[in-house]
């Protein structure tokens, strides 16, 4: 019953109202409208040794842009998760815990639901991922812990119209995304724009960036 907070997180991303109308360029429109209203300057980006094209920065501002939008999300649904084992665990009886539990989802349903719903499909995928960076758990999984293995299955397949599989993880080793989305929260972090909070699988940064400006090495290299 632990888990079965997320499902109700993600209740309002799993719903069809989720699309809505709205087409998707018109939605990415909106949040480049957003990126170009945001007073907050970039530093200068480098990846490995070399300055962003154009092209590349205007991604990379709006990945940035997308990521400063949905990390507060993760980071709730992280301390709610915890806050959630302590009290189960102090309660003593299968009626106490569940009328604990009721509590929970009406306050996740008024707060959070309509809130979910207004995501583009990106910031719903990237929330994905940072659900996982804080939680250390795929979001199908907390889903599977509650609503039984095919339940989640739906849950899935549901998601994937709107091109969000929750069984997607965070892989800043291995998915250049990812990567990216860890170099904007390091940032964010530092000066200030977000509150930090500790990734359940901790991130060595100095590290990371040795990864792959050894992977850009190799390629270079190999040319």
């Amino acid at each position: 019953m632990l888990k079965r907070f997320c499902f109700f997180l993600f209740l309002g991303i799993l719903t069809p109202s989720f699309s809505q109308t709205i087409s998707s360029k018109e939605i990415e429109k909106r949040e480049l409208d957003s990126v170009k209203m945001d007073t907050i300057q970039i530093e200068e980006v480098v990846i490995s040794r070399e300055k962003m094209d154009p092209e590349a920065l205007k991604e990379y501002k709006l990945l940035q842009y997308r990521v400063y939008k949905v990390y507060p999300y993760a980071k709730i649904a992280a301390e709610r998760i915890l806050s959630l084992k302590t009290s189960m665990g102090n309660l003593k009886t299968e009626r106490e815990k569940k009328k604990y539990l009721k509590i929970v989802e009406d306050y996740l349903n008024n707060e959070f639901k309509d809130r979910l719903k207004k995501l583009s499909q990106k910031q719903g995928q990237i929330l994905v991922k940072l659900i996982y960076r804080q939680t250390g758990i795929a979001t199908y999984d907390l889903i599977k812990d509650y609503k039984s293995g095919w339940k989640a299955f739906w849950s899935n397949t549901t998601a994937r119209f709107f091109n969000i599989n929750l069984k997607t993880i965070y892989q800043p080793y291995y998915n250049n995304e990812d990567f990216l989305i860890e170099t904007i929260l390091t940032r964010a972090f530092v000066n200030g724009r977000l509150i930090e909070q500790k990734a359940a699988k901790p991130i060595d940064i100095e590290d990371l960036n040795q990864h792959w400006q050894q992977l850009a090495d190799d390629l270079r290299h190999k040319k």
